[in-house]
């Protein structure tokens, strides 16, 4: 008689089949990675070549559009469509933004040292298009340390995220942005004013009620988190606590696991009262005595209201208080407004050193 023919579990082949596809995936993304940042390097590469060649004084300007002309004709009759003459001239203007050795608009002779290109070429042609270096570099390594999409990075300087931060912080702190990026270190370091939620779809000139706008935030959670910075999680909404027989609701609870510690945010669709920053304190309060453990930072409040007073907060609340008042907008800030926050702040800064 024969053997019946074992069957492997179901439960064994669904966990070797998740294994299997796993390391598919990941290698595919390694190879996707690879190509996208071999991209760059080639494109930096060809901008070079066109650039030294320009240098050698053969050519004259008036030339300079024939030459790539041809030089296009020639490479998409080899490799087909893509290496247009626009595609050679950002090429060349890619080379000269990242060259490491540049004396004005000269660029001297090329290092052997490469410039450390971590994102794909999408990435790097809106980056091309900021002018501020500073600001450059700060999306450069946002975007990078973030995993940022191409299309985050175009909606995060859309948004304005480098002016928004820097207007959030001390004068000294401005500089390291282009540095480091935004590293969280202190609760100050998550706050932005304003905060953009035009993603949420709500009109800046109809009403809506403060319900309305929470609904529309979780609708678009990811967004949110990604909007508010870096490590925040989500935990609840309307989360309740009660004492002496009264129940108490915040709006959202959050946590953020770099700085290791409860964010609540409460929304204000109105402008903010000391009634509101009362209550706030209450809530940090509550969670730093009944909710946070040993080993976690003290607790945040975040008021996101639609009108914000600086002077109330400071009035109202103790020095030391971890509570901060952000306004919202909904809708794109005007940029060069921001950039004309920025140049002055920093202006006024140098000129009291």
């Amino acid at each position: 008689m024969a053997k019946k023919k074992e069957i492997a579990p179901a439960k064994a082949v669904e966990s070797l089949f998740n294994k299997v596809s796993n390391l598919i995936e990941q290698a595919r993304v390694r190879v996707a990675t690879a190509m996208n940042v071999a991209e760059v390097y080639t494109k930096y590469q060809i901008g070079r070549l066109i650039v030294e060649d320009e240098q050698k004084g053969q050519y004259r300007a008036e030339y300079g559009k024939q030459i790539l002309l041809n030089l296009s004709e020639r490479l998409i009759s080899r490799y087909e469509g893509g290496w247009t003459v626009d595609t050679l001239k950002r090429c060349r203007f890619f080379y000269r933004i990242y060259c490491p050795q540049q004396i004005g608009a000269t660029v001297l002779p090329q290092s052997e040292v490469l410039p450390d290109f971590t994102l794909s070429w999408s990435h790097y042609l809106v980056l091309m298009r900021i002018k501020n270096a500073d600001e450059r570099r700060f999306y450069e390594i946002e975007a990078s340390s973030g995993n940022w999409s191409f299309r985050e990075l175009q909606r995060q300087y859309g948004s304005s995220l480098y002016e928004r931060l820097a207007l959030s912080r001390d004068k000294e702190q401005v500089a390291r942005l282009s540095r480091v990026g935004n590293v969280v270190e202190k609760p100050e370091d998550i706050i932005k004013n304003p905060v953009t939620l035009e993603f949420v779809g709500l009109k800046p000139d109809a009403s809506y009620s403060e319900s309305k706008l929470e609904s529309a935030i979780i609708g678009k959670l990811q967004d949110f988190l990604l909007e508010l910075g870096k490590g925040f999680l989500f935990e609840a909404r309307q989360k309740r606590f009660s004492f002496d027989e009264d129940n108490y609701y915040v709006d959202l609870v959050l946590y953020n696991r770099l700085l290791q510690c409860y964010v609540l945010v409460d929304l204000k669709v109105d402008k903010l009262t000391h009634q509101d920053l009362g209550q706030m304190q209450m809530y940090v309060n509550y969670y730093d005595r009944y909710v946070k453990q040993d080993f976690e930072k003290p607790t945040i409040g975040i008021l996101l209201c639609k009108e914000k007073k600086d002077t109330l907060v400071k009035l109202t609340l103790p020095e030391d208080a971890n509570i901060y008042a952000s306004a919202y907008e909904l809708y794109l800030p005007d940029k060069k407004l921001l950039q004309a926050k920025v140049k002055e702040w920093v202006n006024e800064f140098e000129n009291a050193r």
